[in-house]
Protein backbone atom coordinates (compact mmCIF):
# COMPACT_ATOMS: atom_id res chain seq x y z
CA UNK A 1 0.00 0.00 0.00
CA UNK A 2 2.77 2.33 0.81
CA UNK A 3 4.53 1.52 -2.46
CA UNK A 4 1.44 2.27 -4.55
CA UNK A 5 0.94 5.55 -2.80
CA UNK A 6 4.43 6.70 -3.53
CA UNK A 7 4.15 5.58 -7.13
CA UNK A 8 0.92 7.40 -7.63
CA UNK A 9 2.29 10.48 -5.98
CA UNK A 10 5.38 10.39 -8.13
CA UNK A 11 3.30 9.84 -11.23
CA UNK A 12 1.07 12.80 -10.39
CA UNK A 13 3.99 15.12 -9.87
CA UNK A 14 5.63 14.15 -13.12
CA UNK A 15 2.49 14.66 -15.14
CA UNK A 16 1.78 18.32 -13.93
CA UNK A 17 3.95 21.52 -14.60
CA UNK A 18 6.69 22.51 -12.15
CA UNK A 19 5.56 25.75 -10.23
CA UNK A 20 9.11 26.78 -9.40
CA UNK A 21 10.09 26.67 -13.07
CA UNK A 22 7.11 28.79 -14.05
CA UNK A 23 7.97 31.46 -11.45
CA UNK A 24 11.57 31.46 -12.59
CA UNK A 25 10.59 31.89 -16.24
CA UNK A 26 8.13 34.72 -15.47
CA UNK A 27 10.69 36.51 -13.31
CA UNK A 28 13.30 36.28 -16.05
CA UNK A 29 10.87 37.76 -18.58
CA UNK A 30 9.97 40.58 -16.22
CA UNK A 31 13.61 41.43 -15.58
CA UNK A 32 14.26 41.46 -19.32
CA UNK A 33 11.40 43.90 -19.90
CA UNK A 34 12.75 46.19 -17.17
CA UNK A 35 16.21 46.15 -18.70
CA UNK A 36 14.77 46.92 -22.13
CA UNK A 37 12.76 49.82 -20.66
CA UNK A 38 15.81 51.16 -18.83
CA UNK A 39 17.83 51.02 -22.01
CA UNK A 40 15.14 52.87 -23.94
CA UNK A 41 14.88 55.62 -21.28
CA UNK A 42 18.66 55.98 -21.13
CA UNK A 43 18.83 56.30 -24.88
CA UNK A 44 16.19 59.05 -24.90
CA UNK A 45 17.95 60.92 -22.08
CA UNK A 46 21.23 60.79 -23.99
CA UNK A 47 19.55 62.16 -27.11
CA UNK A 48 17.90 64.96 -25.13
CA UNK A 49 21.16 65.85 -23.39
CA UNK A 50 22.89 65.98 -26.74
CA UNK A 51 20.28 68.41 -28.08
CA UNK A 52 20.55 70.66 -24.99
CA UNK A 53 24.33 70.68 -25.22
CA UNK A 54 24.15 71.68 -28.87
CA UNK A 55 21.69 74.51 -28.15
CA UNK A 56 23.78 75.76 -25.20
CA UNK A 57 26.90 75.76 -27.32
CA UNK A 58 25.22 77.84 -30.01
CA UNK A 59 23.83 80.32 -27.46
CA UNK A 60 27.16 80.75 -25.68
CA UNK A 61 28.95 81.24 -28.96
CA UNK A 62 26.58 84.02 -30.02
CA UNK A 63 26.37 85.83 -26.66
CA UNK A 64 29.76 85.13 -25.08
CA UNK A 65 31.22 88.39 -23.71
CA UNK A 66 34.64 89.58 -24.71
CA UNK A 67 37.49 88.39 -22.53
CA UNK A 68 38.98 91.86 -22.28
CA UNK A 69 38.13 95.45 -23.06
CA UNK A 70 40.69 95.43 -25.86
CA UNK A 71 38.79 92.63 -27.60
CA UNK A 72 35.48 94.51 -27.63
CA UNK A 73 34.42 95.26 -31.16
CA UNK A 74 33.16 98.82 -31.59
CA UNK A 75 31.04 100.29 -34.33
CA UNK A 76 32.94 102.46 -36.83
CA UNK A 77 31.34 105.71 -35.60
CA UNK A 78 32.23 104.86 -31.98
CA UNK A 79 35.87 104.28 -32.84
CA UNK A 80 35.99 107.47 -34.89
CA UNK A 81 34.34 109.58 -32.20
CA UNK A 82 36.57 108.14 -29.46
CA UNK A 83 39.65 108.95 -31.54
CA UNK A 84 38.40 112.51 -31.98
CA UNK A 85 37.84 112.96 -28.24
CA UNK A 86 41.22 111.52 -27.25
CA UNK A 87 43.54 113.07 -29.80
CA UNK A 88 41.53 115.41 -31.99
CA UNK A 89 41.98 113.08 -34.98
CA UNK A 90 38.91 113.70 -37.10
CA UNK A 91 40.05 111.90 -40.25
CA UNK A 92 37.84 108.91 -39.49
CA UNK A 93 34.83 111.18 -38.95
CA UNK A 94 35.12 112.85 -42.32
CA UNK A 95 32.74 111.27 -44.76
CA UNK A 96 31.44 108.78 -42.18
CA UNK A 97 27.68 108.56 -42.73
CA UNK A 98 25.13 107.16 -40.32
CA UNK A 99 21.51 106.37 -40.90
CA UNK A 100 19.44 109.38 -39.93
CA UNK A 101 22.14 111.61 -38.46
CA UNK A 102 25.60 111.76 -40.02
CA UNK A 103 29.02 112.53 -38.70
CA UNK A 104 30.49 114.47 -41.56
CA UNK A 105 32.48 117.54 -42.51
CA UNK A 106 29.34 119.64 -42.93
CA UNK A 107 28.67 119.47 -39.22
CA UNK A 108 32.33 120.17 -38.47
CA UNK A 109 32.06 123.41 -40.42
CA UNK A 110 29.21 124.43 -38.10
CA UNK A 111 31.40 123.84 -35.08
CA UNK A 112 32.00 120.34 -33.82
CA UNK A 113 30.83 116.82 -34.57
CA UNK A 114 27.59 115.11 -33.65
CA UNK A 115 28.00 112.62 -30.83
CA UNK A 116 27.42 108.97 -31.57
CA UNK A 117 23.86 107.64 -30.92
CA UNK A 118 24.84 105.63 -27.83
CA UNK A 119 26.34 108.67 -26.06
CA UNK A 120 23.38 110.81 -27.08
CA UNK A 121 20.90 108.28 -25.66
CA UNK A 122 22.88 108.13 -22.41
CA UNK A 123 22.61 111.90 -22.03
CA UNK A 124 18.87 111.83 -22.77
CA UNK A 125 18.35 109.05 -20.26
CA UNK A 126 20.09 111.02 -17.49
CA UNK A 127 18.14 114.18 -18.31
CA UNK A 128 14.83 112.32 -18.16
CA UNK A 129 15.63 110.70 -14.81
CA UNK A 130 16.61 113.96 -13.07
CA UNK A 131 14.27 115.96 -10.82
CA UNK A 132 13.19 118.33 -13.57
CA UNK A 133 9.96 119.38 -15.24
CA UNK A 134 11.25 117.39 -18.24
CA UNK A 135 10.20 114.14 -16.55
CA UNK A 136 6.51 115.14 -16.49
CA UNK A 137 6.28 117.65 -19.38
CA UNK A 138 5.53 117.03 -23.04
CA UNK A 139 8.86 116.60 -24.89
CA UNK A 140 8.94 116.80 -28.71
CA UNK A 141 11.81 116.53 -31.19
CA UNK A 142 11.87 119.09 -34.00
CA UNK A 143 14.17 119.85 -36.90
CA UNK A 144 13.24 123.53 -37.21
CA UNK A 145 14.25 126.56 -35.17
CA UNK A 146 10.90 126.70 -33.34
CA UNK A 147 7.89 124.59 -32.50
CA UNK A 148 4.31 125.81 -32.87
CA UNK A 149 1.49 124.63 -30.62
CA UNK A 150 -2.06 125.13 -31.89
CA UNK A 151 -4.61 125.74 -29.13
CA UNK A 152 -8.38 125.54 -29.57
CA UNK A 153 -9.92 128.02 -27.12
CA UNK A 154 -13.54 127.12 -27.74
CA UNK A 155 -15.43 124.01 -28.64
CA UNK A 156 -17.31 123.62 -31.89
CA UNK A 157 -20.86 124.90 -31.38
CA UNK A 158 -23.71 122.41 -31.25
CA UNK A 159 -27.42 122.30 -30.46
CA UNK A 160 -30.54 120.18 -30.58
CA UNK A 161 -32.35 119.92 -33.88
CA UNK A 162 -35.71 118.58 -35.03
CA UNK A 163 -36.70 117.09 -38.34
CA UNK A 164 -38.64 120.11 -39.59
CA UNK A 165 -37.06 123.06 -37.75
CA UNK A 166 -34.45 125.19 -39.47
CA UNK A 167 -30.84 125.03 -38.24
CA UNK A 168 -29.03 128.07 -36.91
CA UNK A 169 -25.34 128.74 -37.46
CA UNK A 170 -23.17 127.50 -34.58
CA UNK A 171 -20.09 129.18 -33.12
CA UNK A 172 -16.75 128.69 -34.83
CA UNK A 173 -13.80 127.58 -32.65
CA UNK A 174 -10.98 130.08 -32.11
CA UNK A 175 -7.46 128.82 -32.80
CA UNK A 176 -4.41 130.33 -31.13
CA UNK A 177 -0.78 129.62 -32.00
CA UNK A 178 1.97 129.39 -29.36
CA UNK A 179 5.47 129.49 -30.83
CA UNK A 180 8.28 127.93 -28.78
CA UNK A 181 11.69 129.08 -30.08
CA UNK A 182 14.76 126.89 -29.59
CA UNK A 183 17.81 128.26 -27.79
CA UNK A 184 21.34 126.92 -27.53
CA UNK A 185 22.16 125.06 -24.34
CA UNK A 186 25.88 124.54 -23.81
CA UNK A 187 28.26 122.79 -21.42
CA UNK A 188 32.06 122.79 -21.42
CA UNK A 189 33.67 120.05 -19.30
CA UNK A 190 37.44 119.66 -19.39
CA UNK A 191 39.92 116.81 -18.93
CA UNK A 192 43.71 116.58 -18.92
CA UNK A 193 45.38 115.23 -22.03
CA UNK A 194 47.20 112.65 -19.91
CA UNK A 195 43.84 111.29 -18.76
CA UNK A 196 42.59 111.15 -22.33
CA UNK A 197 45.74 109.28 -23.41
CA UNK A 198 44.97 106.55 -20.88
CA UNK A 199 43.40 103.72 -22.88
CA UNK A 200 41.61 102.39 -19.79
CA UNK A 201 39.74 105.68 -19.34
CA UNK A 202 36.18 105.52 -20.72
CA UNK A 203 36.17 108.98 -22.24
CA UNK A 204 32.73 108.68 -23.86
CA UNK A 205 30.91 107.72 -20.65
CA UNK A 206 32.75 110.45 -18.74
CA UNK A 207 31.81 113.05 -21.34
CA UNK A 208 28.16 111.95 -21.44
CA UNK A 209 27.87 112.11 -17.65
CA UNK A 210 29.43 115.56 -17.34
CA UNK A 211 27.34 116.99 -20.19
CA UNK A 212 24.13 115.53 -18.74
CA UNK A 213 24.89 117.01 -15.29
CA UNK A 214 25.46 120.50 -16.71
CA UNK A 215 22.42 120.33 -19.01
CA UNK A 216 20.16 119.02 -16.24
CA UNK A 217 20.91 121.91 -13.87
CA UNK A 218 20.52 124.55 -16.59
CA UNK A 219 17.32 123.05 -17.97
CA UNK A 220 15.67 122.55 -14.58
CA UNK A 221 16.18 126.22 -13.68
CA UNK A 222 15.00 127.52 -17.05
CA UNK A 223 11.83 125.40 -17.21
CA UNK A 224 10.71 126.87 -13.88
CA UNK A 225 12.05 130.44 -13.82
CA UNK A 226 13.47 131.10 -17.30
CA UNK A 227 12.81 134.62 -18.62
CA UNK A 228 12.65 133.60 -22.29
CA UNK A 229 15.76 135.65 -23.19
CA UNK A 230 18.24 133.24 -24.77
CA UNK A 231 16.66 130.49 -22.69
CA UNK A 232 13.28 128.71 -22.36
CA UNK A 233 10.37 130.47 -20.67
CA UNK A 234 9.60 129.04 -17.24
CA UNK A 235 6.01 128.47 -16.23
CA UNK A 236 6.41 130.69 -13.13
CA UNK A 237 7.53 133.59 -15.35
CA UNK A 238 4.01 134.08 -16.67
CA UNK A 239 1.71 136.37 -14.73
CA UNK A 240 -0.59 134.77 -12.17
CA UNK A 241 -4.06 135.89 -11.14
CA UNK A 242 -6.65 134.68 -8.65
CA UNK A 243 -8.27 131.56 -10.04
CA UNK A 244 -11.74 133.13 -9.92
CA UNK A 245 -10.54 135.83 -12.35
CA UNK A 246 -8.39 133.51 -14.49
CA UNK A 247 -8.01 134.23 -18.20
CA UNK A 248 -5.91 132.69 -20.94
CA UNK A 249 -2.29 133.87 -20.94
CA UNK A 250 -1.87 133.70 -17.16
CA UNK A 251 -1.84 130.99 -14.50
CA UNK A 252 -4.55 130.85 -11.88
CA UNK A 253 -3.62 130.66 -8.23
CA UNK A 254 -5.30 129.70 -4.97
CA UNK A 255 -4.34 131.68 -1.86
CA UNK A 256 -3.44 129.94 1.40
CA UNK A 257 -5.25 132.58 3.46
CA UNK A 258 -2.15 133.66 5.37
CA UNK A 259 0.71 135.86 4.20
CA UNK A 260 3.85 133.75 3.81
CA UNK A 261 2.41 130.64 5.47
CA UNK A 262 -0.43 128.15 5.50
CA UNK A 263 -3.63 129.02 7.29
CA UNK A 264 -3.27 128.50 11.03
CA UNK A 265 -6.79 127.10 11.50
CA UNK A 266 -6.55 124.28 8.94
CA UNK A 267 -3.48 124.33 6.66
CA UNK A 268 -4.61 121.27 4.70
CA UNK A 269 -7.57 123.19 3.25
CA UNK A 270 -5.25 125.09 0.90
CA UNK A 271 -3.99 121.84 -0.66
CA UNK A 272 -7.54 120.59 -1.15
CA UNK A 273 -8.60 123.91 -2.73
CA UNK A 274 -5.60 123.78 -5.08
CA UNK A 275 -6.44 120.27 -6.28
CA UNK A 276 -10.06 121.09 -7.07
CA UNK A 277 -9.20 124.41 -8.68
CA UNK A 278 -7.91 122.29 -11.57
CA UNK A 279 -10.53 121.01 -13.99
CA UNK A 280 -11.38 117.31 -13.86
CA UNK A 281 -9.99 116.60 -17.34
CA UNK A 282 -6.50 117.63 -16.13
CA UNK A 283 -6.59 116.08 -12.66
CA UNK A 284 -6.26 112.51 -13.97
CA UNK A 285 -2.63 113.11 -15.03
CA UNK A 286 -1.77 115.88 -12.58
CA UNK A 287 1.24 116.12 -10.26
CA UNK A 288 2.51 118.44 -7.53
CA UNK A 289 5.77 120.36 -8.01
CA UNK A 290 7.64 121.88 -5.04
CA UNK A 291 11.12 122.06 -3.55
CA UNK A 292 12.46 120.11 -0.56
CA UNK A 293 11.78 122.80 2.06
CA UNK A 294 8.17 123.12 1.02
CA UNK A 295 7.80 119.35 0.92
CA UNK A 296 9.07 119.17 4.50
CA UNK A 297 6.28 121.48 5.63
CA UNK A 298 3.56 119.79 3.57
CA UNK A 299 4.39 116.27 4.65
CA UNK A 300 3.44 117.15 8.25
CA UNK A 301 -0.13 118.04 7.28
CA UNK A 302 -3.10 115.95 8.41
CA UNK A 303 -6.74 115.95 7.50
CA UNK A 304 -9.63 116.45 9.92
CA UNK A 305 -9.43 112.78 10.95
CA UNK A 306 -5.72 112.97 11.79
CA UNK A 307 -4.50 111.14 8.66
CA UNK A 308 -1.41 112.40 6.82
CA UNK A 309 -2.04 113.84 3.37
CA UNK A 310 1.47 112.74 2.30
CA UNK A 311 2.28 109.09 1.54
CA UNK A 312 5.66 107.73 0.50
CA UNK A 313 6.06 105.51 -2.56
CA UNK A 314 5.47 101.82 -1.94
CA UNK A 315 8.23 100.71 -4.33
CA UNK A 316 11.75 101.92 -5.04
CA UNK A 317 11.73 104.72 -7.58
CA UNK A 318 8.03 105.43 -7.16
CA UNK A 319 7.33 109.11 -6.32
CA UNK A 320 5.75 110.20 -3.06
CA UNK A 321 2.07 111.13 -3.25
CA UNK A 322 0.07 113.99 -1.87
CA UNK A 323 -3.69 113.37 -1.78
CA UNK A 324 -3.03 110.49 -4.18
CA UNK A 325 -1.14 112.57 -6.76
CA UNK A 326 2.62 112.18 -7.44
CA UNK A 327 5.03 114.81 -6.12
CA UNK A 328 8.03 116.05 -8.12
CA UNK A 329 10.75 117.65 -6.00
CA UNK A 330 12.18 120.49 -8.10
CA UNK A 331 14.71 122.53 -6.14
CA UNK A 332 14.28 125.55 -8.42
CA UNK A 333 10.78 126.15 -7.09
CA UNK A 334 10.66 129.08 -4.63
CA UNK A 335 10.60 128.61 -0.86
CA UNK A 336 7.55 129.42 1.24
CA UNK A 337 7.57 133.22 1.63
CA UNK A 338 5.26 136.19 1.43
CA UNK A 339 3.48 136.14 -1.92
CA UNK A 340 5.51 133.18 -3.22
CA UNK A 341 3.93 130.59 -5.51
CA UNK A 342 5.82 127.72 -3.93
CA UNK A 343 3.58 124.85 -5.03
CA UNK A 344 2.32 124.07 -8.52
CA UNK A 345 -0.29 121.45 -9.38
CA UNK A 346 -1.31 120.45 -12.85
CA UNK A 347 -1.12 118.21 -15.88
CA UNK A 348 2.31 119.27 -17.13
CA UNK A 349 2.14 116.89 -20.08
CA UNK A 350 -0.60 119.15 -21.41
CA UNK A 351 0.47 122.39 -19.77
CA UNK A 352 4.19 122.62 -20.57
CA UNK A 353 5.94 121.67 -23.82
CA UNK A 354 9.69 121.17 -24.26
CA UNK A 355 10.94 121.28 -27.84
CA UNK A 356 14.45 120.17 -28.72
CA UNK A 357 16.58 119.13 -31.64
CA UNK A 358 17.69 115.50 -31.38
CA UNK A 359 21.29 116.19 -32.35
CA UNK A 360 24.00 117.13 -29.87
CA UNK A 361 27.42 118.26 -31.06
CA UNK A 362 30.83 118.41 -29.42
CA UNK A 363 33.77 120.68 -30.30
CA UNK A 364 37.22 119.72 -28.97
CA UNK A 365 39.39 122.63 -27.85
CA UNK A 366 42.97 121.68 -26.77
CA UNK A 367 44.32 125.27 -26.82
CA UNK A 368 42.26 127.50 -24.52
CA UNK A 369 43.01 125.75 -21.21
CA UNK A 370 46.36 124.00 -21.60
CA UNK A 371 47.29 121.39 -20.42
CA UNK A 372 43.58 120.55 -20.25
CA UNK A 373 41.30 119.84 -23.17
CA UNK A 374 37.91 121.55 -23.27
CA UNK A 375 34.87 119.87 -24.80
CA UNK A 376 32.22 122.37 -25.87
CA UNK A 377 28.90 120.51 -26.12
CA UNK A 378 25.76 122.24 -27.36
CA UNK A 379 22.17 121.40 -28.21
CA UNK A 380 19.03 123.35 -29.11
CA UNK A 381 16.12 123.33 -26.66
CA UNK A 382 13.14 125.51 -25.81
CA UNK A 383 10.14 125.38 -23.53
CA UNK A 384 6.99 127.29 -22.65
CA UNK A 385 3.48 126.89 -21.28
CA UNK A 386 1.25 125.32 -23.93
CA UNK A 387 -2.02 125.17 -21.98
CA UNK A 388 -2.59 127.84 -19.31
CA UNK A 389 -5.63 125.98 -17.97
CA UNK A 390 -3.62 122.86 -17.12
CA UNK A 391 -1.48 124.35 -14.31
CA UNK A 392 -2.58 125.95 -11.04
CA UNK A 393 -0.44 127.58 -8.35
CA UNK A 394 -0.67 127.84 -4.56
CA UNK A 395 0.17 131.37 -3.47
CA UNK A 396 1.22 132.05 0.11
CA UNK A 397 -0.83 135.16 0.56
CA UNK A 398 -3.94 136.28 2.41
CA UNK A 399 -5.88 136.63 -0.83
Amino acid sequence: MQTETKARAGTGMSEGPDPAAEVKTALAGFLKEIKDFQGEVKSKFEQQEERLTMMQTKTMTAGRPALSAAATEEAPHQKAFAAYLRSGDDDALRGLSLEGKALNTAVSAEGGYLVDPQTSETIRGVLKSTASIRSIANVVNVEATSFDVLVDHSELGSGWATETASLTETATPQIDRISIPLYELAAMPKASQRLLDDSAFDVETWLATRIAEKFARAEAAAFVNGDGIDKPTGFLTHSNVANDAWAWGSLGYVATGADGDFSASNPADAIVDLVYALEAEYRANAAFVMNSKTAGAVRKMKDADGRFLWTDGLQAGEPARLMGYPVLIAEDMPDIASGATAIAFGDFASGYTIAERPDLRVLRDPFSAKPHVLFYASKRVGGDVSDFAAIKLLKFAAS
